[in-house]
């Protein structure tokens, strides 16, 4: 065994719940192998680097192992080194804090909150 399938590597190393779900992400253009975009069948062999999309983000695995079914987590994690870089962490202090119990905002407050948020006070698009 020295190549897999992508879609059937994806599911046995626990990316996707379901073959079909890891064959629609590749249909979709949302799994790349070395680079390019992978169809379904693209093959798979160890040092290979994959890039899946997940929820707007980036996930970047190194294949060091060939799985063709669905195993235990603990071997599954064995079959690939996961280089993500850390997502940057965001901090958003409180600008605007309001007492409980004081009931809705008023129409001047909900414009302030708007306007913190970036929003357009007569549309709510952002600006």
């Amino acid at each position: 065994m020295e190549q897999v399938r992508i879609d059937v590597w994806l599911w046995s190393v626990r990316q996707y719940k379901s073959r079909s779900l890891a064959t629609s992400a590749c249909k979709a253009g949302h799994v790349k192998l070395n680079g390019d975009t992978a169809k379904p069948s693209a093959r798979v062999k160890v040092g290979d680097e994959i890039r899946i999309r997940i929820h707007g983000l980036d996930k970047i695995l190194k294949v060091t192992g060939l799985l063709t079914k669905r195993t235990s987590a603990p071997i599954a994690q064995k079959c690939y080194i996961d280089q993500t870089p850390e997502r940057p962490r965001v901090y958003m202090p409180s600008l605007f804090i309001r007492e409980r119990g004081q009931g809705r905002p008023t129409k001047k407050e909900r414009r302030e909150l708007d306007r913190l948020r970036g929003l357009d006070a007569n549309w709510g698009r952002r600006r």
